[in-house]
């Protein structure tokens, strides 16, 4: 038998901590029935100034099992907090974290803009992507890389190889769900392996604080901007076009979203 949840959670910390602010933001979504393309980032609501998107957009999930698909994955890899003889652990996997969710979020955002002005597809201008996968896919991809012999558990049952549970799962949520976003997906690993090869390097306690006060500051400034923000407390501005197209970042493996309390229009899976 394994060890009983309440150990694993102890072991787990950070992940856990995580799991409970996503689980937390999908209850108050579903309970305020809050639109995702009011929290979601889309290259429109960027060029408008809703940089404050890219990280509620990494938090929040378009459905239960949207979010249970994520999080499971999520679970499996908190074995990176364990691993401290491999200079991974808490520290690391808390700064990296961070990182992966700023970094992930502005390469969506650079191919978009690339795809849009350089090879005029509109298409990628009002799509609105929401959920945790970038980061679970940079999780995936730091541990191919650190311990390859690691197997990615999902739900207790499947079992997946790390080594290569990035790119199987890539090609698995592109094959199983059409809208799933190839390019959020990616940008998780490629954010992942620039972190496992050492191209992002040096983040200590210090460098994670100062970054989270720069967020703090860029958050709070965009809300301001874009008009998100009343004077006595935070508000989700209404947006008055429902018709913007969704993207769930979905954790790799084949399931379909089923989506509620969403505008009508075309959908897209990242």
């Amino acid at each position: 038998m394994g060890k009983p949840l309440f150990y694993e959670i102890l072991e787990k910390p950070a992940t856990s901590c995580i799991i409970g602010i996503c689980s937390a933001i999908w209850f108050y979504i579903q309970k305020k029935n809050i639109g995702y393309s009011h929290v979601g980032l889309s290259y429109e609501s960027a060029i408008e100034g809703h940089y404050w998107r890219i990280i509620t957009s990494a938090f929040s999930h378009i459905s239960v099992i949207h979010l249970v698909f994520n999080m499971s994955a999520l679970w499996s890899l908190g074995v990176v907090e364990q691993l401290d003889h491999m200079g991974l652990g808490i520290g690391y996997y808390l700064q990296y974290t961070l990182v992966m969710v700023v970094l992930s979020g502005v390469l969506v955002l650079a191919i978009y803009h690339l795809l849009i002005r350089r090879f005029n597809i509109e298409y990628f201008r009002r799509v609105t992507a929401v959920g945790y996968s970038c980061v679970v896919f940079g999780w995936m991809t730091i541990l191919s890389v650190k311990q390859p012999s690691t197997k990615l558990e999902l739900f207790g049952f499947l079992s997946l190889p790390i080594s290569f549970a990035p790119f199987e799962s890539l090609v698995l949520t592109s094959i199983v769900v059409p809208q799933a976003s190839f390019i959020g997906h990616l940008s998780g690993i490629v954010v992942g392996y620039a972190i496992a090869w050492g191209l992002i390097h040096g983040m200590n306690s210090y460098w994670l604080l100062s970054l989270l006060g720069w967020i703090a500051v860029v958050f709070a400034w965009s809300l301001k901007k874009s008009g998100a923000v009343d004077l006595n407390f935070l508000e989700i501005e209404s947006v008055t076009e429902p018709s913007l197209p969704v993207w769930f970042l979905a954790s790799g493996n084949g399931r379909t979203p089923q989506m509620t309390a969403l505008p009508d229009g075309d959908v897209d899976i990242v």
